[in-house]
Parts: C-alpha cells; sequence; structure tokens
C-alpha cells in the first residue's frame, strides 16, 4: 500500500514541479523579448521566429524517436490551441499593452487561473475545494501586488481580459487533449501551427527579422527556454495535476519575471512586489502541501477495504 500510495503521490508532485518548471522558463520570455524588441523586431516576427524554429526542432525529434503526428480530433484541437490560443492571446494581450498600463494589463491577464477554475467546473466537472479556493485569492492577490501601477482604457481592459480568456481556454482544451497525446508530440503540432499562423500576420504587417547576432542570440534562447522547454513541461504537468491546478502553480511566471528584471535589467524591487511574491509562493506550498494529503487519502480509502 504504502508503494502505491507513493507513487500516487509522487505523479502529483512531479506534475506540480513540471509546471513550476515550465513558469521558470516561461517567465524568462520578456528578458528574452526585450532584447529582441531593442534588435528591431516586433511582436509577430517574434512569434514566427519563435514558433517555427521551435517546431522544426521538435520534428527532428520526432522523426528521431520514430514517432508519428496525432490526427482526427485531437489534431485538431491542437492547431486551435496554436494557431489561436496563442497567437491571438498573444496578440491581445501586445495590443492591451498600447491603451493600458503594464500592471493593469499583467494583472488582468492572471486572472485565467480563476477563468480556468470556473471552467474546470462547469466543463469538466471538477470540484473546486475550499484549499484550491483560498490559493487562487492568495495567487490573485500576490499578482496584483506585484502588477505594478494600474491604469488604461476600456479596450485595453477588454483586450486584456480576452488574453485571460483565450488562455484559460487553451489550458482546459489542453488538459483534453493531453489525455491522448504525449507532450512532444502535442507541442510539435501546437508550434507549428502558432508559426504558420503568425508567419500569414507577419507577412501582412511586413517581416522584421533580427539585425544582428544579439538578436539572434535572444531568439535561441527564447525558443530553448522559453518555448520548447516551458510548453513540453506545462503540458506534461498539466497531464499530471489537471487545470485549475496546473495555471495556479503556473502564477510563479511573474516572480520569476521580476526576479530576473532585477537581476539582468537592474529593475527596482519594490517591498510590495517581495510581499506578493511570497504570498504567490505560499498559494503554491498550500496547494502542494493538499495534493499529496489528498491522494495519500484516496489512496488509503481505496486500498483498505482489501486487507
Amino acid at each position: 500500500m504504502h508503494d502505491e500510495t507513493d507513487r500516487a503521490s509522487g505523479g502529483r508532485l512531479m506534475g506540480i514541479l513540471l509546471v513550476a518548471v515550465s513558469a521558470v522558463a516561461f517567465g524568462t520570455l520578456p528578458i528574452f523579448a526585450r532584447y529582441a524588441f531593442a534588435d528591431g523586431m516586433d511582436a509577430l516576427s517574434i512569434l514566427f521566429v519563435r514558433f517555427t524554429l521551435a517546431a522544426t526542432v521538435m520534428l527532428v525529434v520526432l522523426l528521431i524517436r520514430g514517432e508519428r503526428l496525432p490526427r482526427g480530433s485531437a489534431l485538431y484541437r491542437l492547431v486551435g490551441m496554436g494557431a489561436v490560443g496563442y497567437v491571438a492571446q498573444t496578440t491581445a494581450y501586445l495590443t492591451a499593452l498600447e491603451y493600458a498600463s503594464a500592471g493593469l494589463v499583467a494583472f488582468l491577464l492572471y486572472l485565467y487561473p480563476v477563468f480556468v477554475a470556473l471552467l474546470a467546473v462547469l466543463v469538466l466537472g471538477e470540484r473546486l475545494t475550499v484549499v484550491k479556493g483560498l490559493a487562487l485569492a492568495l495567487a490573485l492577490t500576490g499578482a496584483t501586488l506585484t502588477a505594478g501601477p494600474m491604469e488604461g482604457q476600456v479596450l485595453g481592459i477588454l483586450l486584456a481580459i480576452a488574453a485571460a480568456t483565450l488562455y484559460s481556454i487553451y489550458i482546459v482544451v489542453g488538459s483534453q487533449v493531453m489525455k491522448d497525446v504525449p507532450p512532444v508530440q502535442s507541442s510539435t503540432v501546437i508550434f507549428a501551427a502558432a508559426g504558420l499562423s503568425a508567419g500569414a500576420l507577419m507577412v501582412l504587417n511586413g517581416p522584421r527579422l533580427p539585425a544582428s547576432e544579439a538578436g539572434w542570440s535572444a531568439m535561441a534562447a527564447m525558443i530553448g527556454f522559453s518555448t520548447i522547454l516551458s510548453v513540453v513541461t506545462f503540458l506534461a504537468g498539466l497531464e499530471r495535476i489537471g487545470p485549475t491546478n496546473a495555471a495556479l502553480v503556473s502564477m510563479l511566471e511573474p516572480l520569476v519575471t521580476v526576479l530576473l528584471a532585477t537581476w539582468v535589467l537592474h529593475e527596482t524591487l519594490p517591498p510590495v512586489t517581495l510581499l506578493g511574491g511570497g504570498l504567490i509562493l505560499l498559494a503554491v506550498l498550500s496547494l502542494t502541501r493538499s495534493e499529496v494529503r489528498r491522494v495519500r487519502t484516496a489512496v488509503v480509502s481505496e486500498v483498505s477495504p482489501r486487507e
């Protein structure tokens, strides 16, 4: 019984760890993007290069492993996750920044764990426990404290909420697709669909590719850390712990971004931001403890009648 309990709780812990790694990797994206923008690139060009090259790398991995791309409804859902879930969400987010402060946009975007929890309850029949609710409240408060000044126009607010909604749908859809398709195959299709979608928009807008070695270096780091590592680990963790838990743990991302901006870009780190980061960490630790306890209780209650 102990071995079964350990395996079950270990699987949940591994899922939380994978999503935490994903959040750290995603948290590097704004840093690398800052260097890419400084080299003359724009958002659509970054998306095109990022996802097209990431898809190429993943296709090579699939060929080496002798795996095939998914087919049928799973393929269509993955294409939608890439072409809409990523490109539309990112476009809405970046456009929102033109009409609202970065703090307000960040706060509204990080409403997505709440949206995911609601969708999981309404669509997937997932139960929202007291611990999850409290962890969501702590993480949302922490995100608010790390967001900074909040002001903006109505259009910016609507676009930021749209970005949060699109990402929430991406996570919920992904949680279902991952039951049938492994993370590497899923990531490959998502990257390819996002690259093609962003490429079409980039052609209309005019390409702005990296102009120097520094720009290509930033893109290479973005592809390796902020794309391949982050997406594969997120999808693998999502499969193990479900959409609500994955969304909550991924809220470590803004904390990582703030800490990296302080270290790499020498930005000021206000005390209130440290407080917000502490609340996010507390939320994740509370969720982790709750998940381990829940799994152990479930396994014990299942095994005990046979003993």
